[in-house]
């Protein structure tokens, strides 16, 4: 006898013995659920719970389910049945076996039934039932030893409640076909939206089109030869410009996503038009204000012109969209009336880019190719009096070694997860401008939020900060009432308008507080490079380098101080073109820093480590701390604080990390190619609904981590239903930086037929490390993984957490997988197609074919990294 898998795929399945079959995935094998068979066959058996749509039957945790199963004896001769037994199944004892139908008041479920004969031309009929205690995937193994030789069936079902049904798909998936663009003739275009001000800059930025050969080369998958020679100081400009190509043709084709036919508009107010866009909430990017629109009736309207009409989006609400056009257009207007919509992006984003990565071609190679300089830099530094009595010994040596730089290159705070990064920025920032009056400071960080963070840190610590000493400088598209009441002193506005202010007003600020793009308006302004003796970039692990040098090119001289602040093995920029993100827009300014020796070793006249977390629970923090930071993360958060809250669902107080094991189903529906696990999501709720019986736990104290855009908008959906709507539920991307007291992770996968493709695209949790880092260590108390064991433990990562889970008796659920000792790789190099070794980018990546294939976006699980 073979074993079982050599026989699966054989008519009958004929198997020996086998003392345990723990996970059988029907979605990578249909093998086992599917038998073929000929009516010429001397025996027939049907397989009980047949896939129906390719996926199992679903079943009511606690109800009865039950299938007949034939046996058809098509010889001439009479065969004996010496047996049919259950030979595994999962949740074991879960499925019974009768000769009598189930309904009848008599039915007593067996997991053997006793040897039978079956006359020619015969059929027997077994009956397979399941009465589920708990939700999941269940699995059955029946085997039927006729003649000597034993066949095998296995059946599937999913074990529903209330909450898992009713989020069950509802439409079959198909694949979404792409839009036809529609036609578009004669415009009459708005007027633009508010600008910050009347007046002109003092530069002027060029519009920086695509170049037409370029284009029609990447839009036929191929790569532009500036990038398959790799980066170099020479070809610094080029080699980036057409990156960023690539990004932006990918956001076009993106923004085209939300183009609409025969839809009408809302007449708001007396100057805009309101559009409902389905879906906007949950799609990314997002329109945002000053992008273009354009509208033409549709011929259904009443209105008959071939006149098309550009406006521009003001405002975004929810799925509601503010639109402006021209008065013609608004006049035309009637409610009824049905247009075809387009959509199209602002490029001024873009155009920034371009910009600074030309302008960084004036940089000293120094600041762009640290480890091209021979010289190593000694920095001499003076003891410090902190100002403030709770910072560590390395946050105090980062300090003093900043206060002693004298310029480039650039000094960097390598700061893993709650070690105090924007802490010791603070600090820095209160030492210059209380010591230094001559000191110029600008301060950048990728987000408006975490800007304001650090103004209400600096202007906190330093109570006599007088408001025209510091500027929170804001883009103009950023609404009036996105700003604390308490903040707007610092800004500059009109008519609640945000406005940069004139050039000689910004240069009687000591500290200029914005976002790396916003920063671009200084240069407008016409401020000069070295007019800032100090610039700071906090998380700059999470901007792409074109975006590091929106200041670091425009306002950097050499006796410039430069501070990069982030974690290299945090997750990165978020690209949306794949092939843009895998040579190289992916990798971050900061990451690529770390391929110089003098940084990679540590040497603290270059960067400083920081190690003491003030975050996490030391079990939370240990696994992170060995596979990314080389053991040496210190936990110092004030053990009394963990746990306050009392809770049953971990088994031990003191080991707060908990793996519950749950074998669900992936789906899609309609034509939305991302996934969902709807066991997982009532998995969630549950937990959810046991932690906040805990009287010291709020809702605002809970996060919800999930890869697959799907699994959000699930979540969200059914905690919106339960009035459970201040727990947040995003990606790990809208959770870096941030922090909760428990997180609660669902991984979505469970099966492994779409691994490979999920590795490549950098989708949902396995092979990127990264993003398996920023998961588990945003918990300050409590982390809970929900998902399928056998899947997780492919990645080597999360393999690790399981085990690690197990090993302190803290996991729960569905039988585990065979135990595998893993392979960790280095972060890094796992996500990027480039050595991390910085000299290696003057050679550039191996060249591929000249066409790189292209993949089916309707593919993808979710669309975004």
């Amino acid at each position: 006898m073979g074993s079982m898998e050599e026989k699966w795929n054989e008519v009958y399945s004929v198997i020996g013995e086998k003392e345990e079959i723990p996970f059988i995935d029907y979605q990578d094998d249909k093998s086992v659920c599917t038998y073929e068979h000929n009516e010429g066959d001397p025996l027939i058996i049907s397989s009980p719970f047949s896939l129906m749509g390719g996926k199992p039957r679903s079943v009511i945790v606690g109800e009865m389910a039950s299938e007949s199963i034939s046996i058809t004896n098509n010889s001439d001769e009479t065969i004996d049945i010496w047996g049919i037994k259950i030979y595994t199944s999962t949740p074991a004892d879960s499925f019974y076996l009768s000769v009598m139908d189930p309904s009848s008041v008599n039915f007593m479920g067996l997991t053997s039934l006793e040897d039978r004969v079956l006359q020619s031309k015969g059929t027997l009929t077994v009956w397979l039932s399941c009465k589920p205690r708990e939700i999941g995937l269940h699995t059955v193994v029946v085997h039927f030893d006729v003649g000597g030789d034993v066949m095998e069936r296995i059946g599937f079902l999913v074990a529903d409640d209330r909450t898992s049904q009713s989020l069950s798909s509802k439409k079959p998936y198909s694949r979404h076909t792409k839009k036809k663009l529609l036609p578009m003739t004669t415009q009459v275009v708005a007027s633009r939206p508010s600008r910050a001000t009347n007046r002109r800059y003092k530069r002027k930025l060029a519009p920086y089109h695509i170049p037409t050969d370029v284009r029609e080369l990447i839009e036929n998958k191929q790569i532009p030869d500036a990038i398959y020679k790799g980066l170099t100081k020479q070809n610094y400009a080029s080699f980036f410009k057409n990156l960023l190509y690539m990004e932006e043709i990918q956001l076009e084709e993106n923004m085209r996503s939300f183009d609409m036919e025969k839809v009408g508009m809302k007449r708001k107010g007396l100057e805009y038009l309101t559009l409902e866009v389905p879906g906007l909430a949950e799609r990314r990017p997002s329109l945002v204000h000053g992008d273009y629109v354009t509208a033409s009736f549709a011929p259904e309207s009443v209105v008959k012109t071939s006149k098309s009409y550009q406006g521009f989006v003001y405002r975004v609400e929810a799925n509601v969209v503010y639109l402006k056009f021209a008065k013609e257009f608004y006049l035309a207007h009637l409610d009824g009336n049905l247009y075809n919509i387009q959509f199209a992006y602002n490029r001024i984003i873009t155009r920034r880019l371009y910009q600074a990565v030309e302008a960084a071609m004036r940089l000293e190679e120094t600041v762009l190719f640290p480890s091209r300089n021979d010289r190593k830099r000694l920095i001499q530094t003076t003891p410090l009096v902190p100002t403030t009595c709770i910072l560590d010994e390395e946050q105090i040596c980062a300090v003093e070694k900043i206060l002693g730089c004298k310029g480039v290159p650039p000094y960097v705070i390598y700061g893993p997860p709650g070690t105090g990064k924007t802490m010791t920025i603070v600090e820095t920032v209160t030492q210059l401008y209380l010591n230094r009056k001559d000191a110029r400071i600008l301060i950048c960080t990728p987000s408006n939020s975490a800007a304001d963070h650090i103004l209400e840190s600096l202007i906190e610590k330093v109570d006599q900060i007088q408001d025209h000493e510091i500027f929170r400088l804001n883009a103009a598209n950023r609404s009036y009432d996105d700003v604390n009441p308490d903040h707007v002193r610092f800004c500059f506005y009109d008519e609640e308008i945000f406005k940069c202010p004139p050039l000689r007003a910004l240069l009687r600020y000591y500290i200029i507080i914005s976002t790396y793009m916003s920063v671009s308006l200084l240069h407008a302004e016409d401020v000069e490079p070295g007019h800032f003796s100090h610039i700071f970039l906090d998380e700059a692990g999470q901007a792409s380098e074109p975006e590091t040098m929106v200041p670091i090119a425009n306002l950097c001289q050499n006796d410039t101080v430069v501070v990069l602040a982030g974690d290299p093995m945090q997750l990165g920029p978020v690209v949306f073109s794949r092939n843009a993100e895998k040579y190289g827009l992916g990798k971050s300014y900061l990451e690529r820093l770390f391929g110089c020796k003098f940084y990679v070793d540590g040497d603290e006249n270059y960067v400083t480590k920081l190690v003491r977390n003030y975050r996490c629970h030391p079990a939370i923090l240990k696994l992170p701390s060995d596979q990314f930071y080389d053991g040496e993360l210190i936990p110092c958060k004030d053990n009394t604080s963990f746990l306050s809250f009392s809770t049953d669902i971990v088994p031990n107080q003191d080991f707060p990390v908990l793996f519950i094991g749950v074998q669900g189903c992936d789906e899609r529906e309609g034509n939305n190619p991302s996934w969902f696990n709807r066991i997982e999501v009532s998995k969630v709720i549950e937990v959810i609904r046991r932690l906040l019986e805990a009287e010291d736990i709020s809702q605002k104290d809970i996060g919800v981590i999930t890869p697959y855009r799907q699994q959000v908008l699930k979540l969200r959906n059914m905690l919106e239903s339960l009035d459970l709507v201040d727990i947040k539920i995003g990606s790990v991307e809208q959770f870096q930086g941030q922090e909760r007291q428990v997180i609660i992770v669902s991984t979505v996968r469970s099966t492994v037929r779409h691994n490979d493709f999920d590795k490549v695209h950098c989708l949902g949790f396995l092979t990127n490390p990264k993003r398996f880092n920023v998961a588990i260590t945003r918990a300050m108390s409590l982390v809970i993984v929900i998902g399928n064991p056998h899947i997780i433990c492919k990645d080597p990562y999360w393999n690790t957490f399981l085990w690690y889970c197990v090993d302190n008796n803290s996991y729960q659920g569905c039988p585990l997988p065979d135990r595998t000792e893993s392979v960790l790789n280095e972060p890094s190099r796992a996500e990027n197609s480039f050595s991390v070794d910085e000299n290696d980018w003057g050679e550039g990546p191996h060249q591929p074919d000249a066409v790189v294939p292209g993949t089916n976006e309707d593919e993808w699980s979710d669309g975004w990294k």
